[in-house]
């Protein structure tokens, strides 16, 4: 019988910049050889002094101009600072859809003002998700011997559907992607298109832990037994592949 254990990680402080995450992580967790991290962007981007102050920023024109078609009526500072993480804008009308420096498609540009204290304060993206989930798991297996994968995660949108989900910004330790193209389903059938996300997968399994109030942003997911390697960056579908941007 397969069986999966998700494992909150709580007692988790604020975390701040520079602190060591592997070790506030490793020193409330029982970690074993095969379990897979998945760990809130939130949590990585503030170790890491991903946070940028209202105060300091000054909007520009453009910035102005698209806060005021916005449903939300955000603070034109704070546009200002989804443009500076975007290399494009998709849509800012009602809502601002860009795509990140990471090739990731988003609202907002992954740039949040909540779970920060402080009104003025906002969190931004890692540099390199992937790079983050790399130290993260070299970290814990320093401090607590083991091999384990991580993921790093954030709430996304989707089109056509209701809901934010939590998905993979960053992978180590594990596939991102499973390619079963060319095997043959039950009925003996050869499959042509399937391609699977586990780590996406994994990401959203670990949001129905973490939750949004919950503070249990790390969660230890147990008893996958998933080998390989992926990135973050395996699941981002390339431009000319996409058919809706």
């Amino acid at each position: 019988m397969t069986r999966l254990e998700l494992i909150g990680v709580e007692g988790l402080p604020e975390v701040r910049p520079g602190d060591d995450l592997g070790e506030l992580i490793s020193s409330r967790a029982t970690l074993e050889t095969g379990d897979v991290l998945v760990v809130a962007q939130k949590v990585v981007s503030k170790s890491e002094g991903r946070l940028v102050n209202l105060r300091s920023v000054r909007a520009g024109e453009e910035a102005v101009r698209i806060a005021s078609q916005l449903v939300a009526s955000p603070d034109p500072r704070m546009v200002q600072v989804i443009l500076d993480e975007s290399v494009r804008v998709l849509r800012s009308e009602r809502v601002l859809i860009t795509e990140t420096r990471h090739g990731f498609v988003c609202a907002n540009g992954g740039v949040d003002h909540s779970n920060v204290p402080g009104d003025d304060e906002l969190t931004l993206l890692p540099e390199d998700p992937d790079a983050s989930a790399n130290r993260l798991r070299g970290r814990l297996r320093e401090l607590a011997g083991v091999d384990v994968g991580v993921i790093v995660s954030d709430t996304f949108g989707r089109p056509w559907r209701l809901g934010i989900v939590n998905v993979a910004l960053g992978v180590a330790g594990l596939p991102a992607l499973l390619d079963l193209r060319g095997s043959v389903d039950d009925a003996g059938k050869q499959l042509q298109a399937t391609v699977l996300a586990p780590a996406d997968e994994l990401a959203a399994a670990a949001g129905l832990v973490m939750g949004k109030t919950n503070r249990a942003p790390v969660v230890i997911v147990r008893g996958l037994g998933l080998q390989g390697h992926g990135t973050g960056r395996d699941l981002v579908r390339p431009a000319a592949e996409d058919l809706f941007r």
